[in-house]
């Protein structure tokens, strides 16, 4: 989000005006999320604001924005529904729905998988939507259908319970930050089929908790890859990314990135934080470097995904899937 405000305020800024930053940290807790939008729409009197990241925290944040007309767009947060009769909320990214059947296709026919483990984080609603998504648009069978919670570090006992069953692959909606072990132990134990989840894989740190040897026969959802084919807008970013920062940029980089450039957009001759909004409803084949985008009438994204493949860790293929 940063690295696409010093772009815009070096060149020139919006209608002849910089961009004024105000950063606050919600600690991916959802009261934490409200009181930071309350401060940053009264004291800070920001005219949008550009996250959180996730799904609850963004519905903890959103009443306060809608109360002061301050325009709310979300870059990562994925849980259906989430717009609905918000007319100040905006998604950058798509929603869990469509991951689910994404990852239903992609099972049953590059996969060739008729029979699955669903293994869920269900104590989060990222997670839950894929899961739902999923088990309405899977037509194989789902020989198992297990949970586990955010914090958890240790998964033997499902693990164990899953082992001896008969499947072809194992879906695993969840963050990186569980799912990475999961994979690490289950290879350990022998579980050698596919896994395959959702976009929360997508981030270095799941490589790291999972370890290069295990993250093999991995295949999860994305909205960015520094992998396969980029435009030459993409191609920019990752080289001013890598230069300020020294890392690649994940996906979560590459749409807080275009998130900015959305609300910038949506700047343009907008006298206030309402119009901002209007116009940010009206956005239409803005080339972002997530894809081109426009936004519909739910305020989300249509925009094309990908399916990344993993290797001893490192990206095998990359597969773009149309919505």
């Amino acid at each position: 989000a940063q690295l696409a405000v010093d772009e815009i305020n070096a060149a020139g800024g919006i209608d002849g005006k910089q961009i004024e930053v105000v950063d606050k940290d919600n600690k991916s807790e959802t009261a934490e999320a409200a009181s930071v939008s309350t401060n940053l729409v009264t004291q800070s009197k920001v005219a949008a604001i550009v996250g959180p990241a996730t799904s609850g925290a963004t519905a903890a944040a959103v009443a306060n924005a809608t109360q002061a007309g301050v325009p709310l767009i979300s870059p990562s947060a994925t849980q259906d529904g989430l717009t609905k009769g918000q007319d100040f909320l905006f998604i950058g990214t798509f929603q869990d729905s469509f991951q689910g059947k994404i990852i239903s296709n992609y099972v049953s026919n590059k996969l060739n998988a008729k029979k699955v483990v669903l293994y869920t984080d269900n104590s989060s609603d990222y997670a839950k939507g894929i899961a739902k998504s999923f088990r309405d648009s899977f037509k194989g069978e789902i020989v198992a259908d297990e949970t586990f919670v955010s914090g958890d570090t240790d998964f033997q006992a499902a693990l164990t319970k899953i082992k001896d069953k008969d499947f072809d692959a194992i879906v695993l909606p969840g963050y990186y930050t569980e799912t990475g072990k999961i994979v690490n132990q289950a290879r350990g134990m022998g579980i050698k089929q596919p896994i395959i989840g959702g976009d929360g894989f997508s981030d270095a740190k799941f490589v790291e908790q999972a370890t290069p040897a295990a993250a093999t026969d991995i295949y999860y959802v994305a909205g960015f890859s520094t992998e396969g084919e980029m435009t030459d807008k993409a191609k920019k970013f990752v080289e001013a990314y890598k230069a300020k920062y020294n890392e690649e940029p994940s996906m979560f980089a590459a749409l807080a990135y275009d998130s900015v450039y959305m609300v910038a957009e949506a700047s343009k001759g907008a006298k206030n934080s309402v119009e901002l909004k209007d116009n940010l409803a009206k956005l239409k084949d803005l080339e972002g470097v997530t894809g081109t985008m426009s936004i519909d009438k739910n305020h989300n994204p249509v925009k094309s995904a990908l399916m990344i493949g993993l290797k001893d860790g490192k990206v095998k293929s990359v597969e773009s899937v149309k919505p």
